[in-house]
């Protein structure tokens, strides 16, 4: 009788492991303790088949000014969120300003940063990165129409 699959991913590849084992049988990393299972970001890989989105959808419902608007990912397709002061915090912590709850993304991913010349994003260290328009930064300026990329969640800047 197998063993049930529990939810030990693997730090390295994302594979689900069962509970017994201590390397991952995908790609023979070390897999987290028990205890530090539920503390950790899994690897996500970005999809080279993932579809451009077209704009003028979300254009018609979001307000004046800057916003964020969620994609996919999540199940929470069509959310807008406004950011509010210099800076606006992005991840998987309940306490931060913009909260993406799945386990691709960090706990404290990135901030987004508003300068008088326009508004930045900023990786926090995250495990999975940033990415604007498919490529990983570190920081970048974002413009009207940028594709964000947060662990599985992906965003559309508008600044209208």
């Amino acid at each position: 009788m197998q063993p049930a699959v529990t939810n030990v991913y693997c730090l390295e590849c994302g594979h689900q492991n069962t509970e017994e084992g201590k390397y991952c049988i995908k790609c023979g990393a070390l897999l987290p303790e028990e205890e530090d299972a539920g503390q950790t970001t899994i690897r996500y890989k970005l999809d080279a088949d993932d579809a451009e989105h077209d704009l003028s959808s979300i254009s018609e419902v979001v307000n004046e000014g800057v916003s964020l608007v969620v994609r996919s990912g999540g199940g929470i397709e069509g959310e807008t969120f406004t950011p509010e002061g210099e800076e606006v915090t992005i991840g998987r912590s309940p306490g931060s300003d913009i909260f993406l709850d799945d386990i691709t993304v960090s706990r404290n991913h990135a901030v987004l940063i508003r300068k008088p010349d326009g508004y930045y994003i900023k990786d926090q260290g995250s495990l999975n990165g940033t990415y604007i328009n498919r490529a990983r930064v570190e920081t970048q300026k974002l413009y009207d129409g940028d594709q964000l990329q947060i662990g599985k969640y992906k965003l559309t800047f508008i600044d209208k």
